[in-house]
């Protein structure tokens, strides 16, 4: 149940959530998102940026997109303060490393994951520092308390300020133990991959996206044959068909969510084969591993797959 919604900045809105029975709602850690499920089965994915430790409510903020996909008009258009809303997980597959030091680097609402990894990091007495972009101060939520609280470890950086902050050498000055932690624009994420390759720091960055990444490398979309072990079925996965859509023809389980990718529900075994890998939630190196995929969007590199369904 929605206990309040405010206004925290121009175009952001945070949501309060309670358990309708006033239980305690499941423990999280930083990095974690749940599933906001809406009108006409829309979902989409919202960091919770709360205390941690106060399991009596959970936290969400929400920028509206005007020419988005509808869930962020819903949320600030037509719910309030006392209505029920439906919600699964929380998950984390932008978990907090342990590191030394850390640099979060935020982009507009991308700051939510980072508000309760600041608040865990400075418990710790780690080294830390954060850069936040943004489009102009009034549309930064949080980032005049961070700036009060924090002023030795935050930059504010508003567009409308002239402020703007180099992107390609952000990562220039970090030492080899800085983990660095990533979350905004697409276009500040691919900026900043690129720069951790051309640097050597792939596996220094940490990511997180809510929406499908549209350059990311990708094979033909061919047919190929996947073995359900679990099920003792194998079918044809047809081109413009998804593995989710076809065990769900099938009748074989398949938990889902976002179905592009981003939210981590579909993470399936792979037990065979090698997968193309087309989410935007595996590392580098799990990818590497191939042990597994996201059934929504990712497929074969080759022939076959097995997997744990």
């Amino acid at each position: 149940m929605i206990s309040a919604k405010t206004v925290i900045a121009t175009g952001v809105t945070r949501l309060t959530l309670v358990h309708p029975d006033g239980e305690e709602l499941p423990e999280w850690s930083p990095g974690a998102h749940i599933d906001l499920k809406l009108a006409n089965d829309v979902v989409r994915q919202y960091s919770l940026c709360g205390g941690v430790t106060d399991r009596s409510q959970w936290e969400i903020c929400v920028r509206q997109l005007h020419d988005g996909r509808g869930g962020s008009n819903f949320i600030h258009n037509r719910l309030s303060a006392g209505d029920l809303v439906t919600v699964t997980g929380p998950r984390n597959h932008f978990e907090l490393v342990n590191a030394s030091k850390y640099l979060f680097i935020a982009g507009g609402i991308g700051i939510t994951p980072m508000l309760p990894m600041i608040e865990q990091t400075d418990e710790r007495e780690a080294t830390w520092s954060l850069v936040y972009l943004g489009r102009s101060l009034s549309t930064m939520a949080f980032a005049e308390s961070l700036k009060a609280a924090f002023p030795n470890n935050v930059s504010v950086h508003p567009n409308d300020q002239d402020q703007l902050a180099d992107i390609s050498s952000l990562l220039e000055t970090i030492e080899a133990d800085t983990a660095v932690y990533v979350c905004g624009p697409e276009s500040l994420m691919r900026d900043l991959e690129d720069a951790a390759d051309s640097r050597g720091l792939a596996s220094n960055l940490h990511t997180e996206r809510f929406s499908a990444n549209p350059t990311g490398s990708v094979t033909c979309d061919r047919s190929f044959e996947v073995e359900f072990s679990s099920s003792a079925v194998t079918a044809i996965v047809k081109s413009g068909t998804t593995i989710l859509e076809t065990a769900r023809a099938l009748g074989i389980p398949a938990s889902f969510s976002c179905s592009e990718g981003t939210c981590g529900t579909c993470e399936t075994t792979i037990l065979g084969g090698k997968a193309d890998h087309r989410d935007t939630i595996l590392s580098r190196e799990e990818r590497e591993a191939n042990e597994t995929m996201m059934i929504c969007v990712s497929r074969a590199a080759g022939n076959s797959l097995i997997l744990e369904m």
